[in-house]
């Protein structure tokens, strides 16, 4: 259970556990233990942590923001080009206000994006979401940058997940195989207004919510504060950006495998600021046909109460596309009729 953080979320720099990560010995290593012990207390009583020494380059998390505030500057009409829609498998470029939350409708313009998969592969399930991620001729270099950087999340995410794994007393690959051998991943490239004469101040850019996979890592603009994290008094903390940073937090998808002792938080974004704000979301998911649900192991060491909530089981891609159709729920709406 989430506790009260007050005013600034953990920081942990993780360059000890990436070192020793493919080593066998890892779980021996006393830096490593230390990153671990600091993972645990983070995801225990938060739920969100700063992520430094993390190893993507900071001109590539720059680079990443930089080409993203290019392509919401285009035209309407320019952006249009990659307009999302059912037939594209919800791949693609969705005007302010498409987005809802909780059914409430969100501030912010995206390109949403998914792992690719073979067509048939996930069945009738995984046909919703079948297609080719839909990237942008302009700027130039933004798909081949892009696919860098969600390699690097990729590879990221796998490792953070072994600390994590480390600190509920498994293996390190105790989430890997059947659940997280062949990870799905999407990826949500948000963009928020700023605040003008004209409009009304704390229009919600995105509802509170917790994400539903594994991981999130979270690259952000540095100058404007909008990303808000809730405590268990209900106060709304605010994530100040630290350059060169990630903010990563933990999803639904990790609270059902650690049979509760993990808890996503619930967070949202107000941006204040009369500038225009990005942000690009990485989410690292389990494999996309998973039964996800608590692991034998987590189950053993943290018997659950009588009185919990966490769910028991769920497969993830039907989690998953259940989520996209509710929240494109207009989208789906319009192909119908």
């Amino acid at each position: 259970m989430t506790t009260d953080f007050k005013s600034q979320l953990p920081i942990i720099d993780i360059s000890p556990l990436l070192v020793k990560c493919d080593d066998s010995d890892m779980a021996e290593d006393a830096g490593v233990a230390e990153v671990v012990g600091k993972l645990d207390r983070a995801c225990r009583d938060v739920g969100f942590f700063y992520v430094i020494g993390h190893g993507i380059s900071e001109d590539l998390i720059n680079k990443v923001r930089v080409v993203t505030h290019q392509f919401f500057e285009l035209p309407y009409e320019e952006k249009l080009k990659i307009k999302i829609t059912p037939s594209v498998g919800f791949r693609g470029y969705q005007r302010i206000g498409v987005n809802f939350t909780s059914g409430k409708q969100d501030m912010h313009e995206a390109i949403d994006c998914y792992r690719e998969f073979k067509q048939g592969k996930y069945g009738d399930t995984g046909k919703v979401l079948e297609g080719t991620n839909q990237w942008p001729e302009n700027p130039k270099e933004y798909k081949e940058l892009m696919e860098e950087y969600i390699k690097q999340c990729t590879d990221l995410s796998r490792n953070i997940l072994r600390g994590i794994s480390l600190a509920l007393g498994g293996s390190p690959y105790e989430f890997e195989g059947k659940m997280v051998g062949d990870p799905f991943w999407v990826m949500r490239i948000i963009g928020y207004p700023g605040v003008h004469v004209n409009n009304q101040e704390n229009d919600i850019g995105c509802g509170a919510h917790t994400d539903y996979g594994l991981l999130t890592l979270i690259n952000q603009d540095y100058d404007k504060t909008a990303l808000q994290v809730r405590d268990l008094a209900g106060n709304w903390i605010p994530a100040i950006p630290i350059p060169g940073s990630l903010i990563c937090n933990i999803g639904d998808m990790l609270k059902i495998l650690t049979n509760g002792v993990y808890e996503s938080t619930l967070h949202r974004v107000i941006n204040n600021s009369p500038r225009y704000r990005v942000c690009v979301a990485f989410f690292y998911e389990t494999n996309f046909d998973a039964e996800v649900e608590p692991l034998d192991i987590f189950k053993e060491k943290y018997p659950l109460k009588e009185t919990s909530q966490v769910v028991k089981r769920v497969v993830y891609g039907e989690h998953l596309v259940s989520k996209v159709q509710t929240t494109f729920a207009n989208l789906v709406e319009k192909t119908v009729n």
